[in-house]
């Protein structure tokens, strides 16, 4: 797979395999990076810098993202089920309708990004902070939001329902019509 810039167009990595059928990109600086559409399922970005990359519709379940800088990435559309994203730097980052069910995101940092119908179905997010993060219409069904930031949030019209948000900062969140975790709506 090659991997080209997507503001210049130029070449930037080219990346195999390894034995066991995965694509290893720990540590590496893809930054303004076009990967979108790709097939990276259980790769290893771990630590990588993708800061303003394009992931939009990228296939990445059970990709290892844990502490990568996607700062202002696009990941629209991006199939991030069962991701390891613990620690990632998304602030600003686009994940409008990504998929996101049972991912890790665990002190990641979400300040500011889009999650607009993005489906975080049992995802784990205790202690990540979602400060002025747009959440409208999300899947949050079953979420763990334990000491999460959701300072100014937006969480119009979330499904709450089964979500622990033990010790959560809601102060300033949007909450119209959520449904909340007891199941009922609030007004």
């Amino acid at each position: 797979m090659v991997i080209n810039n997507r503001y210049t167009g130029k070449f930037m990595h080219k990346i195999e395999k390894t034995k066991d059928g995965r694509y290893d990109l720990s540590g590496a600086d893809l930054s303004g990076a076009d990967l979108s559409g790709a097939d990276l399922p259980w790769a290893n970005l771990s630590g990588a810098t993708l800061a303003g990359a394009t992931l939009a519709g990228t296939n990445l379940p059970l990709a290892d993202l844990s502490g990568a800088d996607l700062s202002g990435a696009d990941l629209s559309g991006a199939d991030l089920t069962e991701a390891n994203l613990s620690g990632a730097n998304l602030v600003k980052a686009n994940l409008t309708d990504a998929n996101l069910t049972e991912a890790n995101l665990s002190g990641a940092n979400l300040a500011g990004t889009n999650l607009v119908k993005a489906n975080l179905t049992d995802a784990n997010l205790a202690g990540a902070i979602l400060a002025g993060a747009n959440l409208a219409k999300a899947i949050l069904v079953g979420v763990i939001l334990a000491g999460a930031n959701l300072e100014g949030a937006d969480l119009t019209r979330v499904n709450l329902a089964g979500a622990d948000l033990s010790g959560a900062t809601l102060a300033g969140a949007n909450l119209a019509w959520a449904i909340m975790p007891n199941g009922e709506r609030h007004s």
